[in-house]
């Protein structure tokens, strides 16, 4: 655990957990693409003191009709989110099955340096077959392929954020050097279905290693920096946060709850008339707002933070920032982000040293 705070996340891509949350938001479907809709969310999401917002991603449309299907790329909704905000975390999802992890590290370290250090990163597969079509790449259609590709691929991207030391920008007008070679370096790795020389065409992030999220028993804990756990009740979830291995551990949570205009239960009924809120062997909580406090008050005794699921955003983040925030504030269970405060910072993640530099005083001292 980091201490007393329980950091709180919340997945904001859509209208919410249900596929049939639009049919409940406060906009009309046509807004949901718009970029004041991402930035009115994440607004409020940090106004309330959220730790983390997280967007969903991939390449295929998230639902089919008569549900609205598009969505704007999660890394170009997350740079958008990033202008706007000053204290928010950001990790946007990125799934490796089929990506280039040279890409995928470029653009992550753009928007830490955007960011200003509040990015983070929420790695996950592409398990559909029509996602390969969508690449134009061979089917990976074994678990532990997928597996394979997550876990080569996030230690590309962290062996890239780390090609640049720190101090490798020089920028000096008057000697006309702008970076020190010595200072790139190549990564030269080599996996099961491609090799990667590098070194990447960013400069190394502002927090070194943007904060990295997942499921460990998709990505080895040991390249990651939060596991996300899920179990469909506490007992469920406490074994699996304390098996996780990771610096921290989040626990997933979809959330319903009673509004002033109805019940939590009313409200899920209505959308269930449409659509299956599908069974994703998560945590669920149904109800008032004063139990879903109590809940994540015994959950604090487990996990480090959580992230929300919300069924309706327009309907359930009002009252997690009227009701839940507020009650768990009072109870000093969460703290709320500082400005100037990296994500690493916010969760008790120390910087990590560049892997390249700490290797050069040895290959030095060795060549004496």
């Amino acid at each position: 655990m980091s201490g007393p705070a329980l950091h709180l996340a919340v997945e904001i891509d859509g209208d919410g957990s249900h596929p049939a949350a639009w049919r409940r938001a406060a906009h009309s479907p046509d807004h949901l693409l718009s970029p004041r809709r991402v930035a009115r969310v994440a607004a409020i999401a940090e106004n309330a003191g959220f730790t983390l917002i997280t967007l969903d991603d991939g390449v295929l449309p998230p639902g089919a009709a008569p549900d609205p299907v598009g969505r704007i790329g999660a890394v170009e909704r997350a740079a958008f989110v990033a202008a706007s905000t000053s204290t928010l975390g950001i990790a946007p999802t990125v799934p490796l099955t089929y990506a280039e992890p040279f890409h995928v590290s470029s653009q992550l370290a753009s928007l830490d340096h955007i960011s200003a250090g509040r990015a983070g990163w929420v790695v996950t597969e592409e398990e559909r077959p029509e996602a390969a079509r969508a690449w134009g790449r061979p089917l990976v259609a074994d678990a532990d392929a997928r597996a394979r590709e997550s876990a080569d691929g996030v230690e590309v991207v962290r062996a890239l954020w780390d090609s640049w030391e720190d101090d490798a920008v020089i920028r000096s007008v008057a000697t006309s050097r702008y970076l020190d070679r010595e200072r790139l370096h190549y990564i030269d790795f080599t996996g099961e279905t491609y090799s990667v020389k590098g070194p990447a065409i960013v400069p190394r992030p502002p927090q070194g290693q943007l904060v990295v999220l997942g499921r460990p028993d998709r990505v080895p804990a040991a390249r990651l920096d939060v596991a996300l756990v899920e179990g469909r009740d506490l007992p469920s979830v406490a074994t699996a946060a304390a098996a996780a291995g990771t610096p921290r551990v989040f626990a997933e949570i979809e959330v319903a709850l009673d509004t002033p205009g109805a019940t939590a239960a009313e409200r899920v009924a209505d959308l269930e008339r449409h659509a299956a809120w599908s069974d994703r062997g998560r945590l669920r909580h149904i109800g008032s707002a004063d139990r879903l406090v109590a809940l994540l008050t015994e959950l604090s005794r487990h996990v480090d933070g959580v992230r929300l699921h919300p069924l309706v955003l327009d309907e359930d983040l009002p009252v997690l920032s009227r009701l839940v925030l507020p009650a768990l504030s009072e109870e000093r269970l969460v703290a709320r982000p500082l400005p100037g405060t990296s994500l690493r910072s916010t969760l008790g993640l120390e910087r990590p040293g560049n892997r390249f530099a700490a290797a050069a005083p040895a290959a030095q001292e060795d060549a004496r």
